[in-house]
């Protein structure tokens, strides 16, 4: 037994109505996948029970919301992108007095420290703010905390060097037990926020918003709604950063910035 795609329809559009998450703009295929992939592994013997739980039971709205959300995170992933950032973003950042960085879409914060790690090596960190922003508040729970199981560590660790690392990757965190956690000094220039980048407006001027591997979930509509709100939300001159297979080309706000010159999705907005 499975979700057909008129009573996804339908789920979605009473959590809408019921909690305000907006999921009526997600690719239809991914969304689709994971209620079915849910609705499997709760056991509901039919869709009345599971629409009437997600409607009815606050905290399983939650696992609904998290579910639905797709926390796929490393740090320093992909790690040319890291190296492009470090190269040509972060020198022409160094020179404002104070530097607003977005991650929009952080999940449970590993690309957050990434960034922090790279601003402290620029010795940038202590000018900076980031602010990590997600739909899903157990997640951000969870960045706050800055603790990642020590098991991801030795990869992390190689894509930090690949990403030109400067030092021994250990030196940022302590290991216990099967975790690690994160330096203070790091953490400390992170702030963890909710924000819903469907029904939620800008908040900021940013000098470098980072969402990478979000706008592949949404449809057509709800990815040029979004590009609108980081265009908004960036001063001019500032630098967009979106995943591999993002781009801004063929959008509303294409004309308005510039891609850097290399094969990384980083774009530039224009001056005016």
């Amino acid at each position: 037994m499975h979700v057909s795609e008129p009573e996804v329809h339908m789920l979605l559009n009473d959590v809408l109505e019921r909690y305000g998450y907006d999921f009526t703009g997600y690719a239809p295929a991914s969304i689709h996948r994971r209620v079915n992939h849910l609705f499997q592994a709760d056991r509901f013997p039919s869709f009345a029970e599971f629409r009437y739980r997600v409607m009815t039971d606050p905290k399983y709205a939650i696992r609904f919301v998290e579910e639905i959300t797709v926390n796929v995170t490393e740090m320093f992933r992909d790690p040319h992108f890291y190296a492009t950032l470090r190269q040509e973003v972060l020198p022409v950042l160094a020179t404002y007095p104070l530097i607003r960085i977005w991650h929009a879409g952080c999940s449970t914060g590993e690309e957050v420290y990434s960034m922090a790690i790279l601003l402290k090596e620029a010795n940038l960190l202590h000018k900076s703010v980031i602010y990590a922003t997600d739909i899903n508040t157990s997640v951000l729970e969870r960045g706050r905390k800055g603790i990642f199981p020590i098991s991801q560590m030795q990869q992390y660790s190689r894509n930090y060097m690949e990403a030109g690392g400067l030092h021994d990757f250990s030196s940022y965190y302590t290991a216990n037990y099967e975790y690690a956690k994160f330096r203070k000094d790091l953490g400390g220039k992170i702030i963890f926020s909710p924000h819903n980048l469907v029904t939620d407006g800008s908040f900021n001027e940013f000098q470098l918003i980072v969402c990478r591997n979000v706008l592949i979930y949404f449809n057509k509509t709800l990815q040029d709604k979004v590009l609108r709100l980081f265009c908004d939300s960036l001063e001019p001159l500032g630098f967009l950063a979106l995943g591999s297979k993002e781009t801004l080309n063929f959008t509303s706000v294409s004309t308005k910035f510039r891609q850097l010159d290399n094969r990384e999705k980083i774009w530039r907005k224009n001056h005016l």
